[in-house]
């Protein structure tokens, strides 16, 4: 059966499979090709907290290495169950930085027969970049991805001006949500979020120049992470997490300001209690807020585009033979429809 005669939901085609164990969380999409794209017929996700920790002590914990086993296990019943028949699972910042990184792969494999490759830093950026690709509007001038994980911030600059043989930049900063949160604090007042944001700048000063030079701002800023998300899912004041509305929604800057203040504003038992939140999330939005902030007063962006896709997606596409450098090519952008992404479950938090 070739793809152009795969027909969607059509179960006889056989599954893939995407999955990316980060810092913060397990995830996991399992998909069927079709003629335009891939259908999404599962998905999970689960807060783990790997990296708790890893900033000060260089170490996987055990009781976080025994979570996430737990939540690998339950991503190889639901591989099974589908009949998946090529996947691709990513580890990233925290079993990059871990002392333990490689022995706990290696537990892994032993414990649910998940075979976890080590993702770089280039490679991360750029199948994110494959992934929220067709929500970057060609027409709207360079654009800037920003990926804010629980180990690492990966930004990437993508201009369709420049020559193809450049193609993108990317640049990785070795902060995330889960280490600030910890250097910091979970409920911080104005002057420590201000802390936050300038030791976030530093770091982005530090690379700026040697990677993406004297550029004048970008014309659109497209973010994807669970802070990103969850801004977009205060502003439109859902009580249900709804990716169908956040996907593709654009904020102007005041907008990000805004919310970003309502959600500082909160106790981290508000944000624990609130339903887009969660008790996962709630320590540690605040730290992705200050990352966002301090990206944006570097490349000061007029819009936001959020994007619920991204590494995942990425993936996907690349098991089914599909490159960035094809994809820069063809790109009609941006499309909230777009096919590669199938239907989630309605009402759960960010994937």
């Amino acid at each position: 059966m070739t793809t152009a005669t795969i027909l969607r939901g059509d179960a006889r085609v056989p599954a893939l499979a995407a999955l990316d164990l980060g810092t913060n969380n397990c995830r996991l999409l399992v998909a069927r090709p079709h003629a335009d794209g891939f259908e999404v017929v599962d998905s999970f996700s689960r807060i783990v907290r790997l990296g708790e920790g890893l900033a000060a002590s260089g170490w996987l914990k055990e009781a976080a290495m025994a979570r996430t086993i737990a939540a690998l296990r339950v991503c190889g019943r639901i591989m099974a169950r589908h009949g998946v028949d090529q996947a691709r699972c990513v580890a990233t910042e925290a079993c990059r930085r871990a002392v333990n990184g490689p022995e706990f792969l290696a537990r892994v494999r032993r414990a649910t027969g998940i075979e976890l490759e080590i993702l770089e830093h280039e490679q991360e950026a750029q199948l994110a970049l494959l992934g929220c690709l067709p929500l970057i509007e060609r027409s709207a001038g360079p654009a800037l991805l920003v990926d804010i994980g629980g180990g690492s911030t990966e930004i990437l600059w993508l201009d369709h001006d420049e020559p193809a043989s450049a193609g993108p930049t990317s640049v990785s900063l070795p902060i995330g949500v889960v280490a600030l949160a910890e250097a910091f604090t979970s409920e911080p007042d104005p002057s420590t979020f201000e802390a936050m944001v300038s030791y976030v700048r530093t770091a982005i000063e530090g690379v700026r120049v040697l990677r993406f030079g004297a550029r004048s701002p970008p014309g659109q800023l497209i973010g994807t992470s669970g802070t990103i998300t969850t801004l977009a899912a205060l502003h439109l004041d859902l009580r249900r997490y709804d990716r169908r509305r956040i996907d593709g929604l654009v904020l102007d800057r005041a907008a990000v300001t805004a919310v970003s203040e309502r959600l500082r504003a909160m106790t981290n038992a508000a944000r624990a209690a609130h339903p887009c939140i969660g008790p996962g999330r709630a320590d540690l939005v605040v730290a992705g807020c200050a990352i966002l902030e301090s990206v944006l007063r570097t490349w000061p962006a007029t819009i936001l585009r959020v994007a619920d896709r991204g590494l995942r997606e990425g993936i996907l596409h690349g098991l089914m033979g599909h490159t960035l450098e094809a994809a820069l090519h063809a790109q009609p952008g941006p499309s909230t429809s777009f096919a590669g992404v199938g239907p989630l479950a309605i009402g759960a938090t960010p994937a």
